[in-house]
């Protein structure tokens, strides 16, 4: 599977912004947990949202009432609305593939990765 992401930029904070994942290869997308990670300068890779082919999702505390995570399985696209947008949201965000039926929130269990894009929020 491969992924690429799209959508990052740079934002004021209380913006939005929304990514994009698409996801090629000779998998079936709708087999594959899809998560969002993202890894600020000096800080570890942490999960940002993940969701499975039937919909339901798990977020990190930071960003829950903030972002959405969806899926387009017919699109083989995996998407995250960033709203309410903050500084401490910078980072590098990347989506990545498990090929499980359970959620997970630890960067090793996650099998495929796309290159990671760059959001950054400042004034």
């Amino acid at each position: 599977v491969q992924l690429q992401a799209y959508g990052g930029g740079l934002v004021q904070p209380g913006g939005s912004l929304r990514l994009s994942c698409a996801a090629s290869g000779r998998a079936y997308f709708s087999y594959y947990i899809m998560g969002w990670f993202r890894q600020a300068p000096g800080k570890q890779r942490e999960l940002v949202a993940a969701i499975t082919s039937g919909g339901s999702t798990n977020y990190a505390d930071s960003v829950k009432g903030r972002f959405t995570i969806s899926r387009d399985n017919a699109k083989n696209t995996v998407y995250l609305q960033m709203n309410t947008l903050k500084p401490e949201d910078t980072a590098v965000y990347y989506c990545a593939a498990r090929r499980s039926t359970w959620l997970s929130s630890r960067v090793n269990e996650y099998d495929y990765w796309g290159q990671g894009t760059l959001v950054t929020v400042s004034s």
